[in-house]
């Protein structure tokens, strides 16, 4: 197989708009296909891994709105240990079981998964941030480092499955013969049993500590994002891998800005004399703060179009989304005497005949003046 992921519609050889069923009519057409004790072919494992895969992501709703919008870069992570995706995949025989009540897949413990649920702000969840998280979970026996045996004493073999942590059973079905794997009743998939259990863990192998980790929380995450940290949940002991956690991020409302997509939404207001006659007002954005340029006769609802200075796209640094500025052009509620007669000679040399401020008139002078500057000179 090649280094770069084939894209999962055509792995399952589904059109994007396929339903539920569609899916998995598909998944079950390539596992048959491609499942290692039917096809001995030298990439099928590989092959029916990447049909999985692709199912899991499919047939989930999150998950494949994540992959519509990102691609395979939305379940991508960081560099080296860290984010690797927003869901983990199983073994061959995750979804297989589930199809066909068998499992290739070798027994095997781990431990459990952790949840945490935390709060960024509007600029952080743009930007990404590195947060500090502190964790309560069972990790590996400092004392007996896992094997549950007090230091000394002997760990011998299980004798009912000698040593292997596993139990096979072969069952029958109409498409064919299954091995299904599972864990050893006796020794819990361990392989071994021990005559003297450690003092410190009391034989369990595993002690409750709390532990604080740095995670990396990407650029552009969005509200209700689901992060996975891969081996950062509870131990499952000697021999087997610890359970992941799960990070829930919760996006803070900012006083100025809001989101659409990749988009930065905001609004500034213009006064109605720079709004006619235009000019340059500044306006904040997540980088600091900018110059725009209002043009002249600008209306009320105008939005103005920041290039690249929105949220920068998930598994992609040099792509940003745009800010939209909104314009609402306000007008005065106090004016001074010369104010006030200026906007009256403004107001007559628009052919607008001067009226008192106390006038009964519904409509106005300053109705009147502000249906002249919208270009509405045709009303009596």
């Amino acid at each position: 197989m090649t280094t770069s992921k084939r894209d999962y519609y055509d792995v399952l050889g589904v059109a994007r708009d396929a339903t539920p069923e569609d899916f998995k009519k598909a998944f079950r057409k390539q596992a048959l296909k491609f499942h290692p004790d039917r096809n001995k072919e030298a990439d099928a494992s590989d092959r029916f891994k990447e049909v999985n895969e692709a199912y899991q992501v499919l047939s989930d709703p999150q998950r494949k709105a994540q992959y519509d919008q990102f691609g395979h870069a939305g379940f991508n992570g960081q560099s080296g240990r860290g984010f690797e995706g927003f869901e983990g995949f199983g073994g061959f025989g995750d979804i297989f079981d589930s199809f066909f009540g068998g499992s290739t897949r070798q027994a095997s413990s781990r431990g459990a998964d952790l949840e945490f649920q935390i709060n960024i702000s509007f600029r952080d969840a743009a930007f990404g941030v590195p947060r500090e998280l502190e964790l309560n979970r069972m990790e590996r026996c400092g004392r007996c480092d896992g094997n549950r045996a007090e230091p000394g004493t002997d760990v011998v073999e299980c004798s009912t499955c000698h040593g292997e942590g596993k139990v096979r059973r072969t069952q029958r079905t109409f498409f064919g013969q299954f091995q299904q794997v599972t864990a050893c009743p006796t020794c819990q998939g361990e392989g071994q049993t021990v005559k003297t259990a450690c003092k410190q863990c009391s034989g369990h192998g595993t002690e409750r500590n709390s532990r604080k980790i740095e995670v990396k929380i990407p650029a552009g995450v969005e509200h209700g994002t689901k992060l996975i940290v891969h081996g950062e949940g509870e131990s499952g002991g000697a021999g087997n891998r610890n359970g992941d956690l799960y990070v829930h991020i919760g996006v803070e409302r900012d006083k100025v800005f809001s989101r659409r997509g990749n988009d930065v939404l905001m609004t500034a207001e213009v006064n109605m004399v720079m709004a006619a006659l235009g000019g340059i007002i500044n306006v904040e954005t997540l980088d600091g703060s900018t110059d725009i340029e209002i043009k002249p006769g600008t209306q009320s609802g105008a939005t103005i179009r920041i290039k690249e200075a929105g949220i920068p796209h998930m598994g992609s640094s040099n792509r940003r989304g745009d800010q939209l500025v909104e314009l609402n052009v306000v007008t005065p509620r106090k004016l001074d005497d010369r104010q006030k007669e200026l906007l009256h000679d403004l107001a007559e040399s628009f052919g607008l005949e001067r009226i008192s401020e106390n006038s009964g008139s519904g409509h106005g002078l300053f109705g009147r003046f502000k249906d002249v500057l919208r270009g509405d000179d045709d009303q009596s």
